[in-house]
């Protein structure tokens, strides 16, 4: 069995009517949820029964510009019920979901749009105005500012759990973002087991700090809606506003990324002083959260669990450690959530035992589709389970991960490293090459180099070692100005490091090593 049918049996066994991300919502808009809210953004409520209708009027709007089972929809919207609906809209038309982060520019925007293949695009008048550039099809962008549909009656597509759902464009360790295709058996699974161990029910209200675009942002809205709870959007990461919407909403649930801990937690910060008498727990994913800051949180907020989680978007959801481990092992990323199987393989292809760093595989009902449009990077993460042969050539696909990982005496993982030079910053993971990519667009370096050096414990700092075409009249105002109109806050480098010339490899190649040692001895 692989990994999209272990998926859609484990849907049918929780809810038989839930096999794809329409049904959850029509299946919440026609039960005692239906007037209950469901989103809340700013001074705007929307209940479930309004929701369903302005996501079946737009599902209408897509078939009439075209959409046809499959095709590709871009989502370039900022958090809000508008894109619920459009999400919501896509999926009852047969449409496959690309949701665009809010942040990009023309330049990347327009990648993502070619590279999906996207037949249409879903966004308002404020992100187009972020897009001037843009090079889609103006007769292809439906503004939601200038389109209300009508109340027509409308039927979602029919669908099954297996089928596309979702393109999450994600960096791997080389080149551009690739497109990780998501089943909409993989979103209900996820729902589903984060809630479950998360115990979350229609009596939470959930606050929603991540982007949508992020696999673990989306996956609360997801979860939220799946348990008929409330989702209560939050634009603004300001601490004191963050604190003073989760005391007036009577936030039961915070899902957070290292560097938004580390903010909640700082000096000018309310939220180790507040009390929260509705908080129950808390998540973090995205990287390693220090135990001064769990120590921090506890003793603040004795009441309030800690789920410390682990995930890589090629398989959704991973690992969570349970509330009554954080005190003993806080540096651990826990055991493999439910319906979830993680091997540490060694290099030599066998188990790793207690102690022993290997590469973790994850198996079971959240592994996706491999990547869209690139066989060969699907062929090296998407392969078959290296311990287990169904017989006649055939094998269930797991995801190797790329993180290389151990275990104690007791099962539990903990984080060592990774294969690649992938760069973390503010909760996002690029890699070298797509930074120094849109750098090179400037048409002002001869050469880059992109790494990234600690900035605190959980964040790091990106450099841009250059050399620049003309090397006596190097326009660094030039450059600076580029990189703020044509790259997003988090990919923009800290420090522009300008050299005459870089050091080589045998091969000809920039040496990286060498150039981020000299750097950080330098400095």
């Amino acid at each position: 069995m692989d990994q999209t049918a272990i998926a859609e049996v484990y849907v049918a066994k929780k809810n038989n009517r839930l096999y794809t991300v329409s049904d959850l919502l029509l299946q919440q808009a026609q039960s005692g949820h239906a007037k209950k809210t469901a989103i809340v953004d700013g001074q705007r409520r929307i209940d479930y029964s309004d929701l369903l209708r302005l996501a079946l009027g737009y599902a209408a709007v897509l078939k009439k510009a075209g959409l046809q089972k499959g095709d590709r929809v871009g989502i370039f919207l900022r958090r809000s019920i508008e894109a619920v609906v459009a999400l919501f809209a896509t999926h009852s038309a047969g449409g496959v979901a690309v949701i665009i982060a809010d942040v990009l520019h023309s330049k990347q925007v327009e990648h993502i749009l070619a590279h999906s293949e996207a037949l249409l695009m879903l966004t308002d008048s404020r992100q187009l105005l972020q897009v001037p550039a843009l090079g889609f099809d103006r007769q292809r962008i439906i503004n939601m500012d200038e389109i209300v549909p009508g109340r027509a009656a409308f039927s979602p597509v029919s669908a099954i759990g297996n089928d596309l759902a979702l393109l999450i464009y994600t960096s791997g360790s080389t080149g551009l973002p690739k497109g990780v295709m998501v089943s909409h058996s993989n979103l209900l699974s996820g729902a589903m087991i984060v809630s479950d161990y998360l115990r979350v029910t229609e009596e939470d209200t959930l606050i929603s700090l991540l982007p949508f675009s992020f696999d673990y942002g989306l996956n609360q809205l997801l979860m939220t809606l799946f348990t008929g709870g409330t989702l209560v959007i939050q634009r603004s990461l300001f601490p004191a506003e963050v604190c003073r919407t989760a005391q007036k909403d009577k936030i039961t649930g915070i899902a957070g990324v290292p560097t938004l801990w580390l903010q909640l937690t700082g000096a000018y910060s309310p939220f180790l002083n507040t009390s929260f008498p509705h908080l129950r727990y808390i998540t973090n994913s995205g990287g390693s959260l220090p135990e001064s800051v769990i120590r921090q949180i506890r003793k603040s907020h004795p009441q309030v669990e800690i789920f410390l989680m682990y995930g890589l978007t090629e398989a959704f959801r991973s690992t969570f450690l349970p509330p009554d481990q954080v005190d003993i092992r806080p540096s651990s990323i826990g055991k493999a959530i439910p319906n979830v199987e993680i091997l540490v393989l060694h290099e030599g292809g066998r188990l790793c035992r207690p102690g022993e760093v290997g590469e973790l595989i994850h198996r079971g009902a959240t592994v996706t589709l491999g990547y869209w449009r690139d066989p060969e990077a699907t062929a090296r993460v998407f392969r078959p389970h290296p311990l287990t042969d169904y017989g006649n050539g055939r094998a269930e696909i797991v995801a190797f991960s790329g993180d290389l990982v151990k275990t104690d005496s007791d099962g539990y993982l903990y984080f060592v490293g990774r294969r690649d030079q992938l760069i973390k910053t503010r909760g996002y993971r690029l890699s070298p090459e797509e930074i120094e990519r849109w750098a090179f667009g400037s048409g002002l370096l001869a050469n880059a180099v992109a790494f990234a050096v600690p900035k605190d414990p959980v964040d790091s700092h990106i450099v841009l070692a250059v050399t620049p075409k003309e090397t006596d009249d190097f326009g660094r105002q030039a450059f600076d100005r580029y990189c703020r109109n044509e790259m997003p806050e988090y990919m923009r480098p800290h420090d522009v490091w300008v050299l005459n010339e870089f050091p080589l490899t045998s091969a000809g190649k920039p040496d990286r090593v060498r150039i981020k040692q000299t750097y950080v001895e330098t400095r």
